[in-house]
Protein backbone atom coordinates (compact mmCIF):
# COMPACT_ATOMS: atom_id res chain seq x y z
CA UNK A 1 0.00 0.00 0.00
CA UNK A 2 2.86 2.33 0.89
CA UNK A 3 4.63 1.57 -2.39
CA UNK A 4 1.43 2.34 -4.31
CA UNK A 5 1.08 5.69 -2.52
CA UNK A 6 4.71 6.49 -3.27
CA UNK A 7 4.22 5.76 -6.97
CA UNK A 8 1.11 7.97 -7.00
CA UNK A 9 3.03 10.75 -5.25
CA UNK A 10 5.91 10.46 -7.72
CA UNK A 11 3.51 10.74 -10.65
CA UNK A 12 1.92 13.80 -9.05
CA UNK A 13 5.27 15.47 -8.44
CA UNK A 14 6.37 14.70 -11.98
CA UNK A 15 3.18 16.24 -13.38
CA UNK A 16 3.56 19.33 -11.21
CA UNK A 17 7.20 19.63 -12.19
CA UNK A 18 6.31 19.52 -15.86
CA UNK A 19 3.60 22.11 -15.24
CA UNK A 20 5.95 24.52 -13.51
CA UNK A 21 8.62 23.95 -16.12
CA UNK A 22 6.15 24.79 -18.88
CA UNK A 23 4.93 27.95 -17.19
CA UNK A 24 8.50 29.16 -16.89
CA UNK A 25 9.35 28.59 -20.53
CA UNK A 26 12.53 30.30 -21.70
CA UNK A 27 11.71 29.94 -25.39
CA UNK A 28 10.57 33.45 -26.24
CA UNK A 29 11.75 36.41 -28.27
CA UNK A 30 14.00 38.59 -26.11
CA UNK A 31 15.41 42.10 -26.42
CA UNK A 32 18.90 43.46 -25.68
CA UNK A 33 18.21 43.27 -21.94
CA UNK A 34 17.01 39.68 -22.10
CA UNK A 35 13.44 40.80 -21.47
CA UNK A 36 10.64 38.72 -22.99
CA UNK A 37 8.88 40.46 -25.90
CA UNK A 38 5.95 39.35 -28.01
CA UNK A 39 7.74 40.24 -31.25
CA UNK A 40 10.62 42.28 -32.62
CA UNK A 41 12.14 43.33 -35.92
CA UNK A 42 15.86 43.99 -36.47
CA UNK A 43 17.45 45.82 -39.38
CA UNK A 44 21.17 45.08 -39.48
CA UNK A 45 22.97 47.89 -41.29
CA UNK A 46 25.36 47.40 -44.22
CA UNK A 47 29.09 47.74 -43.71
CA UNK A 48 29.17 51.40 -44.73
CA UNK A 49 31.33 53.72 -42.60
CA UNK A 50 31.86 50.92 -40.07
CA UNK A 51 28.19 50.14 -39.40
CA UNK A 52 28.42 46.46 -40.42
CA UNK A 53 27.58 45.03 -36.98
CA UNK A 54 25.14 47.75 -35.93
CA UNK A 55 21.39 47.24 -36.01
CA UNK A 56 18.09 49.00 -35.56
CA UNK A 57 15.57 47.46 -33.18
CA UNK A 58 11.80 47.70 -32.95
CA UNK A 59 9.12 46.05 -30.82
CA UNK A 60 5.68 47.00 -29.57
CA UNK A 61 7.08 49.37 -26.95
CA UNK A 62 9.44 51.42 -29.15
CA UNK A 63 6.91 52.98 -31.56
CA UNK A 64 9.46 52.70 -34.37
CA UNK A 65 13.19 52.18 -34.76
CA UNK A 66 15.79 52.67 -32.07
CA UNK A 67 19.52 52.12 -32.47
CA UNK A 68 20.78 49.19 -30.43
CA UNK A 69 23.85 49.73 -28.25
CA UNK A 70 24.86 46.12 -28.91
CA UNK A 71 26.60 44.60 -31.93
CA UNK A 72 24.60 42.02 -33.87
CA UNK A 73 27.16 39.33 -32.93
CA UNK A 74 27.29 40.29 -29.25
CA UNK A 75 26.67 37.54 -26.70
CA UNK A 76 24.42 39.99 -24.83
CA UNK A 77 22.44 41.33 -27.79
CA UNK A 78 18.94 40.53 -29.00
CA UNK A 79 19.89 37.54 -31.16
CA UNK A 80 22.08 35.92 -28.51
CA UNK A 81 19.39 36.39 -25.85
CA UNK A 82 16.73 34.87 -28.10
CA UNK A 83 18.95 31.95 -29.15
CA UNK A 84 20.12 31.17 -25.61
CA UNK A 85 17.97 27.99 -25.22
CA UNK A 86 19.51 26.64 -28.43
CA UNK A 87 23.07 27.58 -27.44
CA UNK A 88 22.51 25.93 -24.05
CA UNK A 89 21.13 22.85 -25.82
CA UNK A 90 24.40 22.53 -27.74
CA UNK A 91 26.28 22.41 -24.43
CA UNK A 92 23.94 19.93 -22.80
CA UNK A 93 20.85 18.48 -24.44
CA UNK A 94 17.76 19.89 -22.76
CA UNK A 95 14.73 17.64 -22.43
CA UNK A 96 11.59 19.02 -24.03
CA UNK A 97 13.26 21.50 -26.40
CA UNK A 98 12.78 21.22 -30.14
CA UNK A 99 14.47 23.28 -32.84
CA UNK A 100 15.01 23.53 -36.59
CA UNK A 101 17.45 25.74 -38.47
CA UNK A 102 16.76 26.25 -42.17
CA UNK A 103 18.60 28.25 -44.80
CA UNK A 104 18.91 28.09 -48.60
CA UNK A 105 22.53 29.24 -48.06
CA UNK A 106 23.44 27.06 -45.06
CA UNK A 107 26.77 27.10 -43.21
CA UNK A 108 29.48 24.59 -44.04
CA UNK A 109 29.44 21.68 -44.62
CA UNK A 110 25.90 21.84 -46.03
CA UNK A 111 24.72 22.76 -49.52
CA UNK A 112 21.02 23.34 -50.23
CA UNK A 113 19.71 22.09 -53.60
CA UNK A 114 17.87 24.74 -55.63
CA UNK A 115 14.74 22.57 -55.48
CA UNK A 116 14.23 23.75 -51.88
CA UNK A 117 12.74 27.10 -50.93
CA UNK A 118 14.58 30.40 -50.92
CA UNK A 119 14.08 30.90 -47.19
CA UNK A 120 15.97 31.34 -43.95
CA UNK A 121 14.89 30.98 -40.36
CA UNK A 122 14.97 29.45 -36.89
CA UNK A 123 12.16 27.53 -35.20
CA UNK A 124 12.65 26.83 -31.50
CA UNK A 125 9.99 25.61 -29.07
CA UNK A 126 8.98 23.58 -26.07
CA UNK A 127 5.49 22.30 -25.20
CA UNK A 128 4.47 25.75 -23.93
CA UNK A 129 5.89 28.46 -26.18
CA UNK A 130 8.21 28.91 -29.12
CA UNK A 131 9.71 31.43 -31.51
CA UNK A 132 9.72 31.69 -35.28
CA UNK A 133 12.69 33.85 -36.24
CA UNK A 134 12.59 34.62 -39.96
CA UNK A 135 15.63 36.36 -41.46
CA UNK A 136 17.66 37.02 -44.62
CA UNK A 137 21.24 36.18 -43.53
CA UNK A 138 23.23 33.46 -45.34
CA UNK A 139 25.01 30.91 -43.11
CA UNK A 140 23.12 32.07 -39.99
CA UNK A 141 23.23 30.67 -37.43
CA UNK A 142 26.55 28.86 -37.67
CA UNK A 143 26.43 25.10 -37.32
CA UNK A 144 26.41 24.04 -33.65
CA UNK A 145 28.62 26.85 -32.44
CA UNK A 146 28.26 29.32 -29.56
CA UNK A 147 29.71 31.86 -32.03
CA UNK A 148 26.40 31.99 -33.91
CA UNK A 149 27.17 34.93 -36.22
CA UNK A 150 28.87 34.17 -39.60
CA UNK A 151 31.89 36.31 -40.51
CA UNK A 152 30.32 37.08 -43.91
CA UNK A 153 27.23 38.51 -42.22
CA UNK A 154 28.67 41.96 -41.57
CA UNK A 155 28.84 43.00 -45.24
CA UNK A 156 25.22 43.62 -46.26
CA UNK A 157 22.06 44.89 -44.60
CA UNK A 158 19.77 42.10 -43.30
CA UNK A 159 16.39 41.84 -41.58
CA UNK A 160 15.17 39.61 -38.73
CA UNK A 161 11.63 39.14 -37.44
CA UNK A 162 10.93 37.18 -34.28
CA UNK A 163 7.45 36.36 -32.99
CA UNK A 164 6.61 34.39 -29.82
CA UNK A 165 3.79 31.87 -30.26
CA UNK A 166 2.09 29.27 -28.14
CA UNK A 167 3.04 25.65 -28.83
CA UNK A 168 -0.24 24.99 -30.67
CA UNK A 169 0.48 27.60 -33.36
CA UNK A 170 3.48 25.57 -34.52
CA UNK A 171 1.20 23.04 -36.16
CA UNK A 172 0.24 25.81 -38.62
CA UNK A 173 3.82 27.08 -38.83
CA UNK A 174 4.91 23.58 -39.79
CA UNK A 175 2.39 23.60 -42.64
CA UNK A 176 3.63 27.00 -43.83
CA UNK A 177 7.22 25.72 -43.87
CA UNK A 178 6.02 22.67 -45.80
CA UNK A 179 4.77 24.96 -48.59
CA UNK A 180 7.94 27.04 -48.44
CA UNK A 181 9.84 23.71 -48.67
CA UNK A 182 12.47 24.98 -46.25
CA UNK A 183 15.91 23.37 -46.31
CA UNK A 184 16.56 22.18 -42.75
CA UNK A 185 20.29 21.77 -42.06
CA UNK A 186 20.14 21.15 -38.30
CA UNK A 187 17.23 20.02 -36.15
CA UNK A 188 16.06 18.05 -33.15
CA UNK A 189 12.28 17.80 -33.04
CA UNK A 190 11.00 15.37 -30.37
CA UNK A 191 8.69 12.64 -31.60
CA UNK A 192 5.82 13.98 -29.50
CA UNK A 193 5.86 17.36 -31.31
CA UNK A 194 3.73 18.31 -34.33
CA UNK A 195 4.08 15.92 -37.27
CA UNK A 196 4.46 18.65 -39.89
CA UNK A 197 7.40 20.16 -38.03
CA UNK A 198 9.04 16.75 -37.86
CA UNK A 199 8.70 16.03 -41.56
CA UNK A 200 9.94 19.51 -42.58
CA UNK A 201 12.93 19.07 -40.27
CA UNK A 202 13.64 15.72 -41.96
CA UNK A 203 13.26 17.32 -45.45
CA UNK A 204 10.70 14.65 -46.31
CA UNK A 205 7.46 16.55 -47.05
CA UNK A 206 6.12 19.06 -49.54
CA UNK A 207 2.70 19.89 -51.08
CA UNK A 208 1.28 17.25 -53.41
CA UNK A 209 -1.68 19.11 -54.92
CA UNK A 210 -3.14 22.54 -55.66
CA UNK A 211 -3.38 25.21 -54.48
CA UNK A 212 0.38 25.71 -54.52
CA UNK A 213 0.22 28.48 -51.91
CA UNK A 214 -1.12 28.93 -48.41
CA UNK A 215 -2.13 32.02 -46.41
CA UNK A 216 -2.64 31.69 -42.67
CA UNK A 217 -3.33 34.07 -39.82
CA UNK A 218 -1.11 33.34 -36.82
CA UNK A 219 -1.78 34.68 -33.33
CA UNK A 220 1.18 35.61 -31.12
CA UNK A 221 1.37 34.70 -27.44
CA UNK A 222 0.00 38.15 -26.53
CA UNK A 223 -2.81 37.98 -29.09
CA UNK A 224 -1.31 40.01 -31.95
CA UNK A 225 -2.26 38.95 -35.49
CA UNK A 226 0.36 38.09 -38.10
CA UNK A 227 -0.30 36.81 -41.61
CA UNK A 228 1.97 34.20 -43.13
CA UNK A 229 2.14 33.83 -46.92
CA UNK A 230 3.83 30.72 -48.31
CA UNK A 231 4.23 29.51 -51.88
CA UNK A 232 5.54 26.20 -53.19
CA UNK A 233 7.78 26.15 -56.27
CA UNK A 234 4.93 24.94 -58.50
CA UNK A 235 3.09 28.20 -57.84
CA UNK A 236 5.26 29.57 -60.65
CA UNK A 237 4.93 33.29 -59.97
CA UNK A 238 6.50 36.14 -58.02
CA UNK A 239 5.71 36.16 -54.29
CA UNK A 240 4.83 39.87 -54.30
CA UNK A 241 3.01 40.55 -57.60
CA UNK A 242 1.59 37.02 -57.85
CA UNK A 243 0.39 36.54 -54.26
CA UNK A 244 0.82 39.22 -51.61
CA UNK A 245 -0.53 42.21 -53.56
CA UNK A 246 -3.74 40.27 -54.28
CA UNK A 247 -4.51 40.07 -50.56
CA UNK A 248 -3.16 43.36 -49.21
CA UNK A 249 -4.95 45.30 -52.00
CA UNK A 250 -2.55 48.24 -52.06
CA UNK A 251 0.47 49.29 -54.09
CA UNK A 252 3.62 47.70 -52.70
CA UNK A 253 7.20 48.90 -52.38
CA UNK A 254 9.44 45.83 -52.35
CA UNK A 255 13.03 45.76 -51.11
CA UNK A 256 15.05 42.85 -52.48
CA UNK A 257 18.69 42.07 -53.27
CA UNK A 258 20.20 44.36 -55.91
CA UNK A 259 22.71 41.91 -57.39
CA UNK A 260 20.37 39.41 -59.02
CA UNK A 261 21.06 37.82 -62.41
CA UNK A 262 17.57 38.27 -63.85
CA UNK A 263 15.66 40.78 -61.73
CA UNK A 264 11.97 41.42 -62.28
CA UNK A 265 11.06 44.99 -63.15
CA UNK A 266 8.56 47.08 -61.22
CA UNK A 267 5.13 45.82 -62.24
CA UNK A 268 2.29 48.19 -63.20
CA UNK A 269 0.57 45.65 -65.42
CA UNK A 270 -3.21 45.56 -65.64
CA UNK A 271 -2.99 41.84 -64.84
CA UNK A 272 -2.50 42.62 -61.14
CA UNK A 273 -4.88 44.71 -58.98
CA UNK A 274 -2.22 47.12 -57.69
CA UNK A 275 1.32 48.08 -58.60
CA UNK A 276 4.55 46.56 -57.28
CA UNK A 277 7.59 48.85 -57.17
CA UNK A 278 11.21 47.86 -56.59
CA UNK A 279 12.93 49.91 -53.86
CA UNK A 280 16.34 51.08 -55.11
CA UNK A 281 17.67 53.17 -52.22
CA UNK A 282 17.05 53.00 -48.47
CA UNK A 283 17.50 55.93 -46.11
CA UNK A 284 18.12 55.65 -42.38
CA UNK A 285 18.43 58.58 -39.94
CA UNK A 286 22.03 59.83 -39.57
CA UNK A 287 23.21 57.66 -42.49
CA UNK A 288 23.57 58.43 -46.16
CA UNK A 289 21.04 56.51 -48.29
CA UNK A 290 22.41 53.14 -49.39
CA UNK A 291 21.59 51.17 -52.51
CA UNK A 292 19.98 47.76 -52.92
CA UNK A 293 23.40 46.34 -53.90
CA UNK A 294 24.51 46.43 -50.25
CA UNK A 295 21.11 45.55 -48.80
CA UNK A 296 20.32 41.83 -48.74
CA UNK A 297 17.10 42.28 -46.74
CA UNK A 298 13.72 41.33 -48.19
CA UNK A 299 10.61 43.25 -47.19
CA UNK A 300 7.66 45.12 -48.58
CA UNK A 301 5.47 47.94 -47.34
CA UNK A 302 2.15 49.31 -48.57
CA UNK A 303 1.92 52.82 -49.99
CA UNK A 304 -0.82 53.92 -47.60
CA UNK A 305 -1.65 52.99 -44.01
CA UNK A 306 -1.60 49.28 -43.66
CA UNK A 307 0.94 46.55 -44.03
CA UNK A 308 4.58 45.59 -43.69
CA UNK A 309 5.94 42.16 -44.59
CA UNK A 310 9.32 40.66 -43.71
CA UNK A 311 9.99 38.19 -46.49
CA UNK A 312 12.27 35.43 -47.76
CA UNK A 313 12.34 36.10 -51.47
CA UNK A 314 13.74 38.45 -54.08
CA UNK A 315 11.93 39.65 -57.18
CA UNK A 316 13.90 37.52 -59.61
CA UNK A 317 12.91 35.21 -62.49
CA UNK A 318 14.36 32.00 -61.09
CA UNK A 319 12.69 32.58 -57.71
CA UNK A 320 9.28 32.47 -59.36
CA UNK A 321 9.91 28.72 -59.48
CA UNK A 322 11.08 28.34 -55.89
CA UNK A 323 9.30 28.19 -52.57
CA UNK A 324 9.34 31.07 -50.13
CA UNK A 325 7.17 33.29 -48.00
CA UNK A 326 6.56 36.40 -45.93
CA UNK A 327 5.19 37.32 -42.51
CA UNK A 328 3.02 40.43 -42.53
CA UNK A 329 1.75 42.75 -39.81
CA UNK A 330 -0.88 45.48 -39.93
CA UNK A 331 0.93 47.61 -37.39
CA UNK A 332 0.95 51.35 -38.06
CA UNK A 333 4.24 52.06 -36.28
CA UNK A 334 6.00 49.28 -38.20
CA UNK A 335 4.55 50.42 -41.51
CA UNK A 336 5.52 54.04 -40.81
CA UNK A 337 9.11 53.01 -39.92
CA UNK A 338 9.58 51.02 -43.13
CA UNK A 339 7.73 53.44 -45.39
CA UNK A 340 9.99 56.28 -44.24
CA UNK A 341 13.02 54.26 -45.35
CA UNK A 342 12.01 54.22 -49.03
CA UNK A 343 14.34 56.82 -50.60
CA UNK A 344 13.73 55.91 -54.24
CA UNK A 345 12.10 53.21 -56.36
CA UNK A 346 12.26 51.90 -59.89
CA UNK A 347 9.62 53.39 -62.18
CA UNK A 348 7.42 51.08 -64.19
CA UNK A 349 8.34 50.41 -67.80
CA UNK A 350 4.64 50.22 -68.57
CA UNK A 351 3.54 53.85 -68.33
CA UNK A 352 0.16 54.74 -66.88
CA UNK A 353 -1.30 57.90 -65.28
CA UNK A 354 -1.58 56.06 -61.95
CA UNK A 355 2.06 54.91 -61.92
CA UNK A 356 3.31 58.39 -62.92
CA UNK A 357 1.39 59.91 -60.02
CA UNK A 358 2.96 57.41 -57.63
CA UNK A 359 6.43 58.22 -58.93
CA UNK A 360 5.93 61.94 -58.33
CA UNK A 361 4.87 61.34 -54.73
CA UNK A 362 8.30 59.98 -53.95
Amino acid sequence: MTMARNRTMMKLLFSVGILFQGCDSDVKCRDDNGKEVDWYILYKLPNVNGYGLSYLYMDESTNGWKVSKEAINSDSGTLANTLKPLLDFYKRKTEGLGYMLYNDQPPDPYVAPASFGHSKGVVMLDKQTGVWLSHSTPKFPKYRSKDFWPHSGSVNAQTFMCVTYSYEEFKEIGLQLKYIHAYSYDSDIPGTFHNDLQCVAQRSCYPKKKPWFRKKMLTSLNGRKFYSFAKYKRFGDDLYSGLIVNYLKQNLYVKSWGKMRRPLSSNCSSSIPHHVYNVKKVKIPEMKPFSDTVDHSKWCVTHEDGWTCIADMNREESQMKRGGGAICTENRAVRRAFRSMVQSHEKCKLASPHSDAQDREL
